[in-house]
C-alpha cells in the first residue's frame, strides 16, 4: 500500500460541521498529525475514532520530517489536521507538505471550514480580491508599521486576532487607516457566543471599549479595502492599456508609474495581465 498524506479541515466550534468524509478518513487513518494533541483528541473522542495522534507543530516539524517519511515508506496514511478549521492557514504544516510532495507520495485535501473564507462570506465587503495577514505583530509600533502599509492597499484586508489584542488591533488600525473605515468584526464563529459586528473602525473600536463586543474568544477582522487606491489603479489600468499600443510593457509600465503615482510593478501587472503587451 503506497503512503499518502491527508490535509484535512476541522471543524472551527461546531461539531455538527464535520463532514462524512473526515470522519470515514480519521477512523482509516494510520496517523493523525495535531497541532495540539489535547485538542484533536476530544475531536476524535467525539467521533469514536480511536486513531494514534503524534504532535507536529512549528518547533518540532524539521525535526519530525524523517520519521513521517518512514512512515509513508511503511504505506501508513497519514493525516493532518490543526486546532480548529483548515490546516495551514496561519498554521504550520507547510514544510512537512513540500517534503512529502518532493519525496513523490500524494497529498491529498478534505475541504472544510475555514476561518478566514466563513468571515469573507458574511462581512458584506469586496471579495473579488482580498489579502489575508494572519496575525499581525504583537509590538505596538511594528503592528502600525503593518497598518498603514496594508491600508494603502485596494483589496479586502483580512487578519486573525488574539482575545487580549483585539482591543489594542481595532483601535490601531482606526488611528492608522481613518475612523471611517469600513470594517467587520467576526468573534467566536460558529460557537455558543458567536457575534458578527459591521461599521467604521472608529465604531467597531468603541464597541470593543465598552464591552459591547466582549475580548473574549477567537477573532476575524476584516477591513475594506482603500477606496482612492482603488481608482488610482483603475486609472493606472487604463493608461497602461492606452501605452501599450505603442510601447513594450516594461516602458509602459513605468510610464504609467509616473502619471498615476501607482507602483511600477503593480503597473507591469496590469500590462502583463491585459494581454495586450507590445513586445
Amino acid at each position: 500500500m503506497t503512503g499518502q498524506l491527508i490535509v484535512a479541515a476541522t471543524p472551527i466550534g461546531n461539531l455538527s460541521d464535520v463532514s462524512e468524509r473526515l470522519a470515514v478518513a480519521l477512523k482509516e487513518a494510520d496517523l493523525v498529525l495535531a497541532e495540539d494533541t489535547r485538542v484533536s483528541a476530544r475531536l476524535l473522542a467525539a467521533l469514536g475514532v480511536t486513531a494514534k495522534l503524534k504532535s507536529l507543530h512549528e518547533h518540532n516539524e524539521a525535526k519530525l520530517q524523517q520519521q513521517v517519511r518512514d512512515w509513508l515508506a511503511a504505506g501508513d496514511r497519514l493525516m493532518m489536521i490543526s486546532d480548529a478549521g483548515t490546516p495551514l492557514i496561519s498554521d504550520p504544516g507547510y514544510r512537512t507538505v513540500r517534503a512529502v510532495r518532493s519525496w513523490g507520495y500524494p497529498v491529498i485535501p478534505i475541504p472544510g471550514p475555514s476561518a478566514l473564507t466563513a468571515a469573507l462570506s458574511v462581512a458584506g465587503l469586496a471579495t473579488d480580491r482580498f489579502t489575508f495577514h494572519g496575525f499581525l505583530s504583537s509590538k505596538t509600533q511594528e503592528r502600525r508599521r503593518q497598518l498603514e502599509a496594508l491600508g494603502r492597499r485596494p483589496e479586502t484586508q483580512v487578519l486573525f486576532e488574539a482575545s487580549h489584542r483585539i482591543s489594542a488591533c481595532i483601535a490601531d488600525a482606526s488611528a492608522v487607516l481613518g475612523g471611517n473605515r469600513e470594517a467587520f468584526v467576526a468573534r467566536e464563529m460558529t460557537k455558543k457566543f458567536e457575534q458578527y459586528c459591521f461599521g467604521s473602525l472608529e465604531t467597531l473600536a468603541g464597541q470593543v471599549e465598552d464591552g459591547s463586543i466582549p475580548a473574549k474568544g477567537e477573532f476575524v477582522l476584516v477591513i475594506a479595502g482603500d477606496v482612492q487606491a482603488e481608482a488610482d489603479l483603475e486609472e493606472a489600468g487604463r493608461v497602461v492599456a492606452c501605452l501599450l499600443e505603442e510601447l513594450p510593457a516594461s516602458q509602459a509600465a513605468r510610464l504609467a508609474a509616473r502619471l498615476t503615482g501607482v507602483d511600477r510593478k503593480r503597473c507591469y501587472a496590469l500590462a502583463m495581465a491585459s494581454g495586450r503587451e507590445n513586445r
